[in-house]
């Protein structure tokens, strides 16, 4: 099962044997621990269930018999009985992967970065930067109209009406709103290398996402 989750470390540029360079991104590919194994039988289709980082277990004193002693808050109820019966410590992050290649895979179970190759081509899921509201000259690269001295609307859309029919702004006119914050897939990216000491993957291209953003790596033609 070729599927991982990971960090995005950050860009940097990658010399090939030929003397070329290319731009390309470090991830810190897993490990990650196998948290559920799905089965036809039992769940009606075949998937892996991962989690990656351990999740911070609170502690608070609180005071028994007259005596402060130190209590561990686990995390939420649910998933903390999901975690227990696969015998592995609460995870930050959980993602499934849908594969039919679960052959030699158990609960509880560790995949690394060691299961993709140079040369392999993944799809990487990730969230966009957030920009939050923005106007159309920075969201959709309009050019906006004239800026010369006195005018007003140098930044607005301008006319976008469709005249008396249908007499409303047609559905998907590009305009002002969110900008980023959601979720790209960048898909048939090529691996350049794969680093097993420090779990690293370095893949060509960008990658969604600011520095030390979760991304989801998997083989093309897997699905999250």
């Amino acid at each position: 099962m070729k599927g991982l989750i990971g960090r995005k470390i950050g860009m940097t540029q990658y010399f090939e044997e030929d003397g070329n360079f290319v731009p390309v991104t470090v991830i810190e590919a897993g490990p990650c621990s196998i948290v559920q194994k799905k089965t036809v039988e039992s769940d009606g289709y075949t998937a892996v269930q991962l989690g990656f980082e351990d999740k911070k277990i609170r502690i608070k004193e609180v005071v028994k018999n007259g005596k402060k002693v130190k209590k561990q808050i686990s995390p939420t109820l649910p998933e903390h009985g999901h975690f227990k019966k696969a015998g592995i410590e609460p995870k930050k992050y959980i993602k499934e992967f849908r594969t039919d290649d679960i052959e030699g895979l158990e609960t509880a179970g560790t995949i690394d970065v060691s299961v993709f190759e140079v040369g392999d081509l993944v799809d990487i899921v990730g969230i966009s930067k957030g920009r939050g509201y923005s106007g159309v000259m920075r969201r959709h690269n309009f050019g906006g109209n004239n800026a010369s001295h006195g005018a007003k609307t140098h930044r607005e859309p301008g006319s976008m009406g469709a005249s008396a029919y249908p007499a409303r702004v047609i559905k998907g006119k590009k305009l002002p709103g969110q900008y980023g914050n959601k979720r790209c897939t960048v898909k048939n990216v090529t691996v350049k290398k794969v680093d097993k000491e420090n779990n690293l993957l370095v893949v060509c291209g960008a990658v969604p996402g600011p520095k030390n953003g979760i991304v989801y790596i998997k083989a093309t033609g897997v699905s999250v």
